[in-house]
């Protein structure tokens, strides 16, 4: 059996092929509904009584298991062989977990390596001391308390039955599981900010040791600077001068390629030129206005649920909403794979990076020490993408809950990542500072939709999500319908969900009775945003169908459900915002 999800799984960060072991596959399996696999000694085992193909989640039909039930923790098992390339004499061997629901712990050979909480970022454990010649266990458990109020889960189903927007619950491994080989000296991190008015890039990287580190940048194969400095504290920073840039924008994937080296490590990267920023009701990528056309898409897949079959598919998903006249993503309640954003960055379509808070009751006094952590490794796996030009940490958020939350969270992003733009809570209330303001609003009769923003034009204050607590808008900053339409539209009737019996079929509003008015629908609420000067972007529900969920412009299976060319015509209007 070939291995599932072969491609190198950290694209914006690359070692040579003769560096990393691929750990996908069939490992053993097994369901710990009790919890009480600790006591049992399943950490000692070789061996349990299911197998799974990995990354796949247990929940799914491509894991081989595809049981929907809750599970409170799950344990893996498998051997592997070092190859002879790798030396732990020379160097360190890394074991990487791209990302496991919710929070992992890791055994070498029946020792203890770490832990890592969190479902959504990846988890890293030097495992070199642990190892022994010849054939190496490993052992992987992973608890999935979800209906906890303390545990973040995006858009997972805290019912039996998916039901109205919550779907199949994922739980356990569901990214790519991999050895890395690393010199005694290696990289462990970079960040790189563009200055674009400063025709520079600056740069952060982290060493496992202080040592020298340079770096090399090119455009097509053509040099175009070189820099570097000694780390101190293992840590460099310094800027490379990046004079008259190509830039990167919508539509305009233009990519430098840079290469950094610490002694005898060397790895390879990207970046792009681009700013993005504020000018009154206007957002601003490289100085020009860019009115927003994006799609919302939860990251969802028929058969891998959290996980995409093929590294394929990401780029398959882009292109027809590319084809369908969209210029970007939110990323809905989910970090998304790497290989998507990778995907987005050499495409040029912009993206949302959001933060899955559903199911954290953030009244708790722990909500900010459980969600903060991961909300950093999140920036921080991703802050080098130019696709991504702003970070959303909350999502429809109601009044009467923590705000102080929302400011702590806002500026920390900011202090992170000044690059940006910042949205603190997508949708219903805003309590505190913000680069945008946005409602959600799933009117679906036009001249009703149309009258919630008109005051806009008149300096009055338009539609807002008046639930209390709110700030309310008051026309200082560019005004976002980050969620509209969602028009209900079944095109097969289908009730089920990878096999099993789901929820009814859902959707907002009145359902249209043909995919011709799907389409007028679709036309008139975006000419309206479109048409609209104080208006800077739109964000249209959504990308597909998700099980039970029939809001999609696409089916689950991605079949259209109006000819993408003609959506493209509606969104491809130059915007009255736009220069």
């Amino acid at each position: 059996m070939s291995i599932p999800r072969p491609e190198y799984p950290r694209p914006s960060l690359r070692r040579g092929e003769d560096t990393w072991m691929n750990l996908n596959g069939t490992w053993f399996f097994e369901i710990d509904r009790g919890n009480s696999g600790k006591q049992r000694g399943l950490q000692n085992n070789d061996r349990y009584t299911q197998e799974i193909i990995v990354p796949f989640v247990p929940e799914s039909a491509a894991s081989g298991i595809a049981d929907t039930d809750f599970m409170e923790r799950v344990w893996y098992c498998r051997s592997f062989t070092l190859p002879e390339r790798f030396d732990p004499a020379r160097g360190h061997i890394l074991l990487h977990i791209g990302a496991m629901d919710y929070e992992g712990e890791v055994w070498i050979n029946g020792s203890t390596v770490g832990s890592h909480r969190g479902g959504y970022t990846p988890a890293v454990f030097d495992i070199t001391r642990y190892l022994q010649s010849g054939e190496n266990r490993i052992n992987i458990t992973v608890a999935d308390p979800l209906r906890t109020p303390l545990q973040p889960s995006g858009k997972q189903c805290e019912q039996y039955r998916p039901y109205a927007c919550f779907y199949t619950r994922c739980t356990g491994i569901w990214q790519t599981v991999w050895l890395e080989y690393v010199p005694k000296v290696y990289i462990q991190k970079v960040k790189m900010l563009p200055d674009v008015k400063g025709e520079k890039l600056d740069v952060q990287v982290t060493l496992s040791e202080n040592a020298q580190v340079r770096a090399v940048v090119s455009y097509k194969g053509t040099p175009v600077a070189e820099g570097g400095v000694t780390t101190t504290g293992g840590t460099a920073a310094f800027s490379l001068s990046i004079p008259e840039p190509i830039l990167w924008g919508p539509g305009e994937p233009n990519l430098y390629d840079i290469v950094f080296y610490a002694g005898e490590d060397q790895v390879t990267s990207y970046f792009g030129m681009r700013s993005v920023e504020v000018s009154g009701n206007r957002v601003l990528i490289n100085g020009k206005s860019v009115f927003q056309r994006l799609v919302l898409d939860q990251g969802y897949y028929p058969r891998g649920i959290y996980t995409a079959m093929d590294h394929g598919d990401f780029s398959k998903d882009i292109q027809l909403c590319m084809d369908a006249g969209f210029n970007g993503a939110r990323m809905h309640m989910k970090i998304f794979e790497p290989g998507f954003i990778w995907e987005a960055d050499h495409a040029g379509y912009l993206l949302w990076g959001e933060y899955p808070n559903w199911g954290l009751d953030i009244t708790r006094h722990e909500a900010m020490g459980i969600m903060l952590p991961e909300w950093l490794e999140a920036i921080e796996r991703d802050c080098n993408s130019p696709a991504i030009i702003g970070w959303c940490p909350f999502n429809e958020s109601f009044p009467g809950t923590n705000t102080v939350i929302y400011d702590m969270v806002y500026k920390i992003t900011k202090l992170f990542d000044p690059t940006r733009l910042v949205l603190d809570t997508s949708g219903y209330v805003h309590a505190g500072q913000t680069d945008l303001y946005d409602v959600h609003d799933y009117e679906q009769n036009p001249e009703t939709f149309a009258a919630h923003y008109e005051p806009l034009t008149r300096g009055e204050k338009p539609y807002f999500n008046d639930l209390g607590g709110n700030i309310g808008y008051d026309g200082k900053l560019p005004f976002f319908v980050s969620e509209y339409g969602g028009a209900f539209f079944d095109i097969d009737s289908v009730t089920e969900n990878n096999g099993q019996e789901s929820g009814n079929p859902w959707g907002y509003g009145d359902a249209p009775r043909t995919s011709e008015e799907l389409y007028q629908r679709f036309a008139d609420l975006c000419t309206i945003l479109l048409d609209n000067p104080c208006i800077c972007g739109l964000c249209y529900t959504q990308f597909t169908d998700v099980e039970q969920e029939m809001n999609g412009i696409f089916a689950f299976d991605r079949r259209p459900k109006v000819e993408p060319a003609r959506l493209h015509a509606v969104l491809s209007r130059k915007a009255a915002i736009e220069d």
